[in-house]
């Protein structure tokens, strides 16, 4: 490890690559404690500590939300926008095509996804804004109507923009995804506040419990790290060719199906979508009709409790890793391509009966995925009442994200080292 840090200090190009990245998530740590002018932060704080989900989406965004500052909303209007461009494209025959098309049909792409990225953050932003300033305690606090709401709106989308244009520049380094660097940046500032929370009312009759906590949490890393590595590989065998005097083909490989193939889509699907009906039941609760305020009161009541927050979001994480799944693999395409390239699986027949293995193949390790998906997510919970400790939030989703964008850089910091030892043989 110490010849590895070494190498890499003594490598200019990726020592000041990342030197440059490390300067962006400075300023974006900067940004996320610019407060938004005329509004009580030390009210939104409590409300945000006091709310599930609200604390997921402050974790995601840096402390921005927390901080209610220039960037409120993160690169989450981005992410949106690329999970609907993505969408579109399965389903949208000129986006397909433009998909194909290489180098430029990806920067086609990523233009739309900036350009879809400005109405969400719009909305988004007004969504937010609006829920947090009539939940309690801010609607005595706050006042967003008019002049200070519209400024507020072009504020934090404004905000989200720099954020999307920051981590262009930080992927350019190829020091790691750019977007998924911020978000990890602003995860892992918030750990050492879980810490010195604890410290700070830490008594000795929490010993056990504070080292049960942590040994689960490095259980946790683990469990995290095998299932983001985890996959299933599946042999394939090339038939052999005789093209004049010589034979071609007859290698063996093997196709890899990873157990987690949607990654971190479905926390993402399944925290938007739990974000909704509180969201909307909180506008609905001092409706006229009595019916729909007890509604909305109910709804409220069911998303504040942790039992039923954790069994639906543990449900909903399930259900669109199938979901996502479903839509990126494709095993009939796949047998098709294994069949023009003159490949097969050993023991099955090329075509169909190829297309039907490799769906039923995916579906056993997507059941052993999802499971362990949607575990890990409600797991820090599990963690809290197991153990009582209360200081220390550390959620399955930071963690997942955490992992996939340590493995990522790792990986790209590697592969550059090796490419330069090699331009040096």
């Amino acid at each position: 490890m110490i010849e590895i840090l070494k190498r890499l200090w003594q490598t200019k190009e990726v020592r000041n690559n990342i030197l440059f990245v490390l300067a962006m998530l400075i300023i974006f740590r900067l940004g996320a404690h610019i407060p938004l002018p005329g509004l009580d932060t030390a009210a939104l704080r409590s409300l945000v500590s006091g709310n599930q989900i609200l604390g997921l989406l402050n974790l995601f965004s840096g402390g921005g939300l927390e901080n209610f500052s220039v960037f409120l909303l993160g690169v989450g209007p981005y992410i949106t926008a690329s999970i609907i461009i993505q969408l579109l494209t399965l389903i949208v025959p000129s986006l397909e095509a433009l998909s194909k098309e290489g180098e430029y049909g990806q920067k086609k792409i990523n233009q739309y996804m900036r350009l879809l990225t400005v109405p969400l953050a719009v909305l988004q932003g007004y969504a937010f804004l609006t829920f947090l300033a009539r939940s309690s305690p801010l609607g005595a606090s706050v006042e967003l109507t008019g002049t200070v709401l519209l400024f507020s709106i072009i504020t934090v989308t404004a905000g989200t923009m720099f954020l999307v244009w920051l981590g262009e520049l930080i992927s350019e380094r190829k020091v790691g995804n750019g977007l998924s660097l911020i978000i990890f940046a602003g995860i892992v500032v918030s750990y050492p506040q879980y810490i010195q929370r604890t410290i700070a009312t830490f008594t000795p009759d929490q010993l056990l419990s504070v080292l049960g906590y942590v040994v689960l949490v490095v259980l946790m890393f683990a469990g995290v790290v095998y299932l983001t590595e985890a996959q299933r590989n599946v042999p394939i065998s090339y038939a052999r060719q005789v093209r004049g005097n010589r034979m071609y083909g007859g290698a063996s490989t093997h196709l890899p199906l990873r157990v987690n193939q949607a990654g971190m889509i479905p926390i993402i699907f399944a925290l938007s979508f739990m974000l909704f009906p509180p969201l909307i039941a909180q506008f609905l609760v001092t409706g006229t009709p009595q019916w729909v305020s007890t509604i909305a009161a109910t709804v409220m009541r069911l998303f504040q409790t942790s039992v039923f927050y954790d069994i639906f979001y543990f449900i909903l994480v399930v259900a669109f890793t199938y979901f996502y799944t479903a839509i990126v693999f494709h095993p009939v395409q796949i047998a098709e391509n294994l069949q023009k390239q003159g490949a097969f699986v050993p023991g099955i027949r090329p075509g169909a009966s190829t297309a039907h293995y490799l769906g039923a193949v995916s579906n056993r390790i997507m059941l052993a995925g999802s499971l362990s998906l949607g575990v890990i997510a409600i797991l820090p919970s599990i963690m809290r009442y197991a153990t009582g400790v209360q200081t220390i939030v550390i959620s399955g989703a930071s963690l997942l994200i955490v992992v996939a964008v340590v493995i990522e850089t790792v990986k790209q910091i590697q592969a550059q080292i090796q490419m330069r030892d090699y331009g040096q043989l």
